[in-house]
């Protein structure tokens, strides 16, 4: 007697009360999530780590290692390539013929003020207005204020924020370790408090959960890449230099929607007027393609990629983040698709399993024999401390 769920029928079972509660649980789960950012972010590169990593470890592990050889291993190669990555970039950066870290960001810096002071000046120019409010002063003032109190005002809270982010960031290199090593070891711990009538099917649940953390994550990574691409060729053909490199930063700080993308564009405009200082209308340029990847990114690109990777409609998919934005802000626009994909796999499985006839029988048939041999036992033990059994007693009965 067969109970496996079809992955092909589980969607089309889901009605109206399946999908309302898969809606309510992902909008509590984003409010409990943004309360525990400190332990989502890690979790979250932790995991993009993990299905980095899991390919080549299942490899060792089919080539005959141990997993838990097989992980320290891949993650040892992996994270000592990366430092001596950056270790060569850094001394890269930092040769004689280079100039310093502290020069080429005061360049830019000094490129982006720039730009700035002659944006207000030619919106003075456009709009007497402005010039009447003495626009360009105003932001003179602002900038001069609040660069000469900086270290006071400011530093220190950026100090105490790094000091408290590093530490959980680092946690992120350990999460992936042990989710590789041990992450067979907890679904077994978790498919152990099944009852039996319900094994296959959770079975089959955490099978779908973590293919649909796998495809989110092979999405994100997709959908970096077509970022990448379209930014960095609207950038070269508006003449910015490093367009590759600018487009991946800028797809990579994406990642964290709105804050990130705001970031994206920052960085992308220092750099275009500072590459033409004498000429705005690059970094004007710069802005519009900027724009406009972001919005083929949110309507057709990130449908496309997570949505589709995750089954869910693109309608949805669009409502849902802007449900998330409203919910918890950065976090909710950041996290709102794999909660939606993960609390989608749950629910319509739950969905089944409730209103599941065979299923359902199957459990009350296995509570019913247990219940028969806890009594048996009763009796077997009665009988050999020679008192009376209640079965016995009916069999004396004349």
């Amino acid at each position: 007697m067969s109970t496996h769920l079809d992955p092909a029928h589980g969607p089309e079972r889901a009605g109206p009360v399946v999908w309302t509660g898969i809606i309510g649980g992902t909008c509590l789960l984003l409010l409990v999530v943004q309360k525990l950012l400190w332990l989502a972010l890690p979790f979250i590169f932790g995991a993009v780590l993990y299905y980095i990593l899991l390919g080549p470890m299942q490899r060792m592990v089919r080539s005959g290692f141990g997993r838990n050889a097989a992980a320290l291993w891949v993650c040892t190669l992996f994270f000592a390539l990366t430092a001596l990555a950056l270790t060569a970039a850094m001394a890269w950066s930092d040769g004689p013929e280079e100039d310093s870290w502290e020069a080429t960001i005061s360049l830019y810096l000094d490129g982006g003020v720039a730009f700035v002071r002659n944006s207000m000046g030619l919106l003075e120019a456009k709009f007497p207005l402005l010039a009447e409010m003495r626009l360009t002063s105003t932001v003179n003032r602002a900038f001069t204020d609040y660069t000469s109190d900086f270290a006071q005002n400011h530093l220190g809270d950026i100090v105490v924020g790094i000091v408290t982010w590093v530490p959980s960031l680092f946690l992120a290199p350990f999460l992936s370790f042990f989710l590789l090593r041990d992450g067979v070891r907890f679904k077994k711990f978790l498919a152990r408090a099944v009852p039996n009538a319900y094994f296959e099917p959770a079975l089959y649940l955490l099978h779908e959960v973590d293919q649909t953390a796998r495809r989110y994550f092979e999405g994100l990574l997709k959908l970096t890449v077509l970022d990448t691409i379209v930014l960095a060729l609207g950038l070269w053909i508006i003449g910015v230099s490093s367009p590759l490199l600018l487009g991946l930063i800028s797809a990579v700080l994406a990642w964290v929607p709105f804050v990130g993308s705001i970031a994206g564009c920052a960085l992308v405009v220092i750099v275009a007027s500072t590459d033409a200082p004498g000429n705005p209308l690059m970094a004007y340029g710069a802005i519009g393609v900027f724009v406009l990847v972001r919005l083929l990114d949110d309507f057709i690109f990130m449908p496309a990629t997570l949505g589709r990777s995750l089954h869910i409609h693109p309608l949805v998919t669009v409502l849902m983040i802007f449900v998330g934005g409203m919910l918890a802000g950065v976090v909710g626009l950041m996290l709102v698709l794999p909660l939606l994909g993960v609390v989608m796999v749950i629910g319509e499985t739950l969905g089944v399993l409730v209103t599941h006839p065979r299923l359902r029988a199957r459990h009350r048939y296995a509570n019913s024999l247990r219940t028969r041999q806890a009594s048996m036992d009763l009796d077997i033990a009665r009988e050999r401390r020679g008192a009376p059994t209640p079965n016995a007693k009916l069999k004396t009965k004349p």
